[in-house]
């Protein structure tokens, strides 16, 4: 029986291609490979590496849309300091000779209305009594009263001087005026440095008076002349306040 069992083990063996040593290992053929087994689980992320150099600049896209309008003006700032005068450019050609006064129709023409303007004018003031003219001189008033000096920047401002009567004529243009306002004016005549000498106002002598009797008196405590309505004259200190009439 053991005898069989030895047998049948030595037929397998041989089968199956195992071989034995006296050492009692044996060696056999690789066997058949099995099937692959399923994939196991994703495994966790593994930490951030080092940061990496910045790659170069890639390149520049397409324009964008349309350009907006404008903005609205800013404010103005302040102007800046005036530059420096230019030199002075060279002087024009020199036009043509125009026509002589009396043949130029336009200048003749508004001449005639100017002095037609200043006819009415003068007979308007006439008729108020505020005006006289007497040869080359015209004597009037705004009817103010004022001091000497006053009547003086007065008469400069429009022009003309304190009336200064050099004529019996001229005199009673005056008076006529004083009579109008029924005031006392200023006339243009001083005393000078030495009592009793009166003069006009640019130094010079009268060389015409009309004193009322017994004038002048003063002894150089009064300056100034005054008219009397009836033309006559009087010394008086310039401090009073007399009737503004001046020449042109």
């Amino acid at each position: 029986m053991s005898r069989c069992s030895s047998i049948l083990t030595l037929i397998f063996m041989a089968v199956s291609g195992v071989t034995c040593n006296r050492t009692e290992y044996c060696v056999g053929s690789p066997g058949i490979p099995g099937t692959p087994g399923s994939h196991g689980l994703p495994g966790r992320d593994g930490r951030d590496g080092v940061k990496g150099d910045p790659g170069p600049p890639g390149p520049m896209g397409p324009p964008g849309g349309m350009p907006g309008f404008p903005g609205c003006n800013g404010i103005s700032g302040t102007p800046g300091v005036p530059g420096e005068r230019g030199d002075k450019g060279d002087p024009g050609e020199r036009g043509p000779p125009g026509l002589p006064a009396y043949q130029d129709e336009r200048l003749q023409t508004a001449l005639r209305d100017l002095t037609h303007q200043i006819l009415q004018l003068m007979g308007v003031l006439s008729l108020q009594g505020s005006m006289m003219a007497v040869g080359a001189k015209v004597f009037s008033t705004n009817g103010q009263t004022v001091d000497f000096e006053a009547i003086k920047q007065t008469c400069a401002r429009a022009g003309g001087d304190i009336a200064v009567p050099m004529s019996p004529e001229e005199n009673e243009a005056i008076a006529s005026i004083a009579k109008k306002y029924n005031t006392y004016p200023y006339l243009g005549v001083g005393e000078g440095s030495i009592p009793g000498d009166f003069r006009y106002a640019d130094g010079t002598p009268v060389n015409y008076t009309n004193w009322y009797p017994g004038e002048p008196r003063g002894r150089g405590k009064e300056k100034c002349v005054e008219m009397y309505t009836d033309g006559t004259w009087n010394d008086r200190n310039c401090q009073q306040y007399r009737l503004a009439v001046c020449e042109f």
